[in-house]
């Protein structure tokens, strides 16, 4: 039994350049509910996370984050036309594809080194 009702969870992503990495979440579609110098709560839909001025290479290097989609191929687009790689250089970016797992997984890294796994959400 907890010991009290649970009420929120988030991640601390780390951040290279905060002004950076908050302006290439922004494009991708998240709004930043709140921001100082240090720290940022981004949101996407109801899911958030912090994004904090905080780089260690190993750490993010490592660092992976999971964004379940309905339409893998709708975000890939949306990325193609924003041309994230063009204004993120040394960004990676990679189509959606099948993994061996058995979810259609498009892979994006931030600026910082982070890397998102973009995942379809499995169809009945």
């Amino acid at each position: 039994m907890l010991p009290s009702a649970l009420t929120d969870i988030k991640a601390f992503v780390p951040a290279r350049d905060l002004e950076v990495s908050k302006a290439f979440y922004s494009d991708l579609g998240f709004i930043i509910n709140f921001s100082n110098d240090q720290i940022a709560e981004l949101q996407i839909g109801s899911f958030r996370f912090l994004l904090q001025k905080f780089y260690v290479a190993e750490h993010a290097g490592n660092f992976m984050m999971s964004l379940a989609v309905d339409d893998a191929d709708a975000w890939w687009e949306y990325i193609q036309q924003k041309e994230f790689t063009r204004k993120y250089p040394g960004i990676m970016c990679k189509p959606p594809a099948m993994q061996p797992w058995g979810l259609r997984v498009l892979y994006l890294s931030d600026p910082t080194g982070v890397l998102w796994h973009i995942a379809e959400n499995r169809r009945s």
